[in-house]
């Protein structure tokens, strides 16, 4: 595979400013039991070629199936093609980068895709019928989820890199129904619960058969629970919500091909600009947020992102001001940054890379734990997963719907409220950001489904946060 990737490389070189090629082969597993019955038994996999070449300012691709020198010589004759067919332009240099060596794979104990599978099956049936204690929990589902991906990568620089990902996890999720209404209660997270780069230590560790009794007590409770009241209050938000928080407002906001345009037919702009880093205030001095690609266990995490750029931590907001972007090595040279922060990442090998999030991260502070954070609030509100959610596409004016709300008085946790949601305006609302919980709290939550570009690709992420609490901030009922 070295050879025939890097004698491809070799051959557009001469016809070429750049190219690259990579060698993609991912799998996946899905798995859920529903009511006691086999719901999802779903494996796939896929395997092939892309070639990515740049004249001028003119980038060209194309993919193939088949594993073979004169498939992969078809793909750059076709992606040569493409290039041929835009108008000339000299287009900004790509941003130096020295050249990817070397062989990487993810940390993993146990391989997911070794255990059996019955194994697994008889866990989510375990967990599944543990949620089901209370009666009116109508629907009750546990999940299994693997991926797996494994990547050579050549460019006509000299690069030559392989990494393998592989990344599990799961959730549960309790249905309750009345005749009046219906409630959702998800461990540990909803929209495909908690997920790492890990093995199948990591669903282990998750515990849902143990957590799932509580989860259906709670899908239950909603069902009795107040409407959690409309009106200004103080917000706490842990783990999903704020990580899917940070995602929406900050995340991708920060991508520079969003930032200058490139992203205006599909999932729209940004309300930020090129020359605002290092001036411009998007939160208040405890928002620290950076992009981290090192991560451990993040989905947002590898070697080398998909144009053999090295993975790194990059500094996005300090102490709320606008510090940096998520770049390619175009963007970057094309708004004058001596190196890409190693964003590009692409769907498999048949979608080309494009900018997209690492590990986008706020930064611990001093507010010791979650628990010592709602004993400092008089009164408001702590959600912490999510429901659904919805922000314009300048990434500025948004609404978030969570599963459930605790109200907070006195310093406690005194009642379970249904239906909570929030709005805002994203700087206005990171300048709200008091307190940020410690790094004993920080944890990482896991986006599955983040999706971005024309044809579409979607893309694993993490964020890490600890709890954090916002002040004066529009709550209401969904």
């Amino acid at each position: 595979m070295r050879e025939l990737l890097e004698d491809l490389v070799d051959a557009a070189a001469g016809r070429a400013d750049y190219a690259d090629a990579r060698r993609v082969r991912s799998a996946s597993e899905r798995l859920a039991v529903r009511n006691g019955a086999v719901h999802v038994l779903e494996a796939e996999e896929s395997d092939g070629i892309g070639v990515r070449v740049r004249v001028g300012g003119a980038w060209g691709f194309a993919a193939v199936r088949e594993i073979s020198r004169g498939a992969a010589e078809t793909a750059l004759e076709r992606a040569l093609a493409v290039t041929e067919a835009q108008p000339r332009s000299r287009g900004a240099p790509l941003a130096p980068e020295p050249a990817a060596d070397g062989s990487w794979k993810s940390h993993v104990k146990i391989d997911p895709f070794a255990v059996p599978l019955e194994e697994k099956l008889y866990a989510l049936t375990e967990a599944a019928e543990a949620l089901r204690g209370e009666r009116s929990v109508a629907v009750a589902t546990a999940w299994f989820l693997a991926f797996r991906a494994e990547k050579a990568f050549a460019s006509s620089e000299g690069a030559f890199c392989e990494q393998r990902l592989t990344e599990c996890g799961g959730e549960v999720t309790a249905v309750a129904v009345d005749e009046a209404a219906t409630q959702v209660r998800s461990y540990p997270a909803s929209h495909g619960g908690s997920v790492a780069q890990a093995g199948f230590e990591h669903f282990a560790a998750l515990r849902l058969a143990d957590e799932a009794p509580r989860v259906g007590e709670e899908a239950a409770a909603l069902l009795r629970a107040p409407p959690c009241p409309a009106g200004e209050t103080t917000l706490i938000l842990a783990g999903e919500q704020l990580g899917l928080q940070i995602h929406e407002s900050v995340g991708h906001a920060v991508e520079l091909d969003r930032v200058l345009g490139r992203e205006a037919s599909y999932a729209g702009t940004s309300y930020l600009s090129p020359d605002g880093a290092g001036s411009y205030r998007v939160g208040s001095p405890l928002m620290n947020i950076t992009a981290d690609a090192t991560s451990r266990g993040g989905l947002g995490s590898f070697r080398w992102d998909d144009e053999g750029v090295e993975g790194q931590a990059v500094p996005i907001v300090r102490e709320g001001v606008l510090h940096g972007f998520l770049t390619s090595r175009e963007t970057a040279a094309e708004v004058g940054l001596g190196r890409s922060a190693g964003c590009m990442r692409a769907d498999g090998f048949a979608r080309q890379p494009i900018v997209r999030m690492t590990n986008v991260n706020l930064e611990p502070g001093d507010a010791g734990t979650l628990e010592d954070l709602v004993a400092d609030t008089e009164r408001g509100l702590l959600i912490d997963t999510n429901r659904s959610w919805s922000i314009d596409d300048r990434r500025l004016r948004f609404r978030f719907e969570g599963e459930a709300a605790w109200e907070i008085a006195g310093g406690r946790r005194v009642r379970l409220l249904r239906n909570p949601s929030y709005a805002g305006v994203t700087p206005e609302f990171w300048a709200r950001l008091d307190d940020v919980c410690s790094k004993e709290d920080w944890r990482l939550a896991s986006t599955l489904d983040c999706g971005k570009g024309e044809p579409g690709q979607r893309a694993h992420v993490s964020h890490g946060s600890a709890p954090a609490r916002f002040r004066a901030v529009e709550a209401g009922v969904a």
